[in-house]
């Protein structure tokens, strides 16, 4: 039996009530659909809220893994709307993350989820610093970033009374929400506007067939058939796969190359005590060295008034690892065993080693916090959530933060596409990404 969620019970998740999240097994879905999306992360729901949206007259179903919808990355995250600083003028990851953001600001404030524009700092604490800062600077004017400037030390005070530095950028625009949440509402939309969304559901088969279901009088109408672990089988005229974490195992399995290839990267969070939450107002970050594949920790506000430090960023021993003792010998050895891992591994070993030590020793990380808020110390920190990061590589260990679809080879690829990599910020830019998806999905198929 096929595990579907009601309309009602997505609303009840949206709200903080696990609880509600209930299945529906007193009646079996009906086996044909035009478009199967694989993935309920935010992507996906994002996605096939908009196919849905614009094609309301094609069925759709959403299948997904686990119990719930969002469980992952989307759960797993910081929280925080970015603005669209970072990324290379006119790239992509730049005009959907400046859209997106404008997006979900919007979107909350249709839906009435909550957010706070609580504003980024992105502080230089040594002058060497500086010109990088300017440099960002001038990359955040190019993509068009909202209300972006550049403060001294006075400004910084001012902002973040706590906080020292010798030069920020101020961004204003930069916000912080529950994604999952949001990612929740997506869902939601698109069970209102006749969407199926199916959970437990664990697909390990997507092919093409050579007949037409028993009892059907429509032909080869739906050639694609999509199994899952259980033995339910869908069969529908298209397929999309967002699967994160297992994006290139997806694809592999309708005859797609495994590369790019998905390494997990564990970040872990330390989380300032209560009695300290005075000490960070808003977003503080630091200005990245180009030097290392990753950004570095931050001062992160949560919606729920908590304070989020860090994260590092250390290779995960599964590929759903949100502990440090977390282990799955298929994920590992797969990690291990990719070249481009270990030509990363080999690129950054000082930098890999410092933070694995920071993961361990926290009074390590303590001293990397203060020198942007000296006040902090030991006492003032517990140990907090982890996320795990879908990191795509390519052979020659490369971080890809580019986005990648993938549609295999044969007669499947004319009705698979693949989502392979959908590169940080996608949650800020998911319901761009959801366009570009859905035009890439028409552009490809005849729906």
């Amino acid at each position: 039996m096929i595990r579907t969620l009601s309309s009602a019970s997505l609303r009840g998740v949206g709200a903080g009530q696990p609880n509600l999240l209930k299945a529906i097994t007193s009646r079996q879905l009906h086996s044909t659909y035009d478009v199967a999306i694989v993935g309920a992360g935010i992507v996906g729901l994002a996605s096939a809220r908009e196919l849905i949206l614009r094609h309301p007259s094609l069925s759709f179903i959403l299948l997904e893994k686990e119990k719930e919808l969002a469980f992952h990355q989307s759960g797993h995250n910081s929280g925080v709307i970015h603005s669209g600083i970072y990324y290379t003028p006119g790239s992509l990851k730049a005009r959907l993350c400046v859209r997106g953001a404008t997006l979900a600001y919007e979107y909350c404030e249709k839906k009435g989820l909550p957010y706070k524009r609580c504003g980024k700092l992105i502080v230089a604490v040594e002058q060497e610093e500086i010109p990088r800062l300017k440099a960002l600077y001038e990359r955040g004017m190019k993509n068009n970033v909202r209300d972006l400037s550049i403060v001294d030390a006075k400004g910084i005070r001012e902002r973040e009374p706590y906080c020292r530095g010798v030069m920020a950028l101020d961004s204003p625009y930069t916000g912080i929400v529950d994604w999952r949440k949001v990612a929740l509402r997506y869902g939601e939309d698109f069970k209102e506007a006749g969407g199926t969304v199916v959970t437990e559901s664990e697909v390990n088969g997507i092919s093409m067939v050579k007949e037409s279901p028993a009892g059907s009088t429509e032909g080869m109408k739906y050639p694609i058939a999509v199994r899952d672990k259980k033995g339910n089988e869908v069969r529908c005229r298209y397929v999309l796969t967002c699967g994160g974490l297992y994006s290139d195992r997806l694809s592999q399995i309708s005859g797609c190359s495994r590369e790019p290839r998905i390494v997990p990267f564990r970040g872990d969070y330390l989380v300032l005590k209560p009695e300290k939450h005075y000490l960070v107002k808003g977003n503080i970050y630091p200005v990245p060295d180009p030097r290392f594949p990753f950004l570095g920790v931050h001062f992160t506000p949560r919606m729920d008034g908590s304070v989020w430090l860090g994260p590092n960023a250390v290779l995960a021993f599964k590929r759903e690892g949100y502990k440090v003792y977390d282990f799955n010998i298929r994920d590992f050895a797969d990690a291990l065993s990719f070249r481009g891992l270990q030509k990363l591994i080999l690129k950054n070993l000082t930098y890999g080693i410092g933070e694995m030590y920071r993961g361990i020793f926290i009074n390590a990380q303590i001293k990397i916090l203060q020198k942007y808020i000296p006040e902090i110390s030991r006492s003032d920190v517990l140990r907090g959530p982890s996320g795990v990061r879908a990191q795509a590589l390519d052979r020659d260990g490369n971080l890809v933060d580019d986005f990648v679809f993938d549609g295999g080879v044969g007669e499947v690829a004319s009705r698979v596409l693949h989502v392979r990599n959908a590169p940080s910020p996608a949650a800020t830019s998911s319901l761009a990404i959801a366009e570009m998806v859905a035009d890439e999905v028409e552009s490809r198929f005849s729906l």
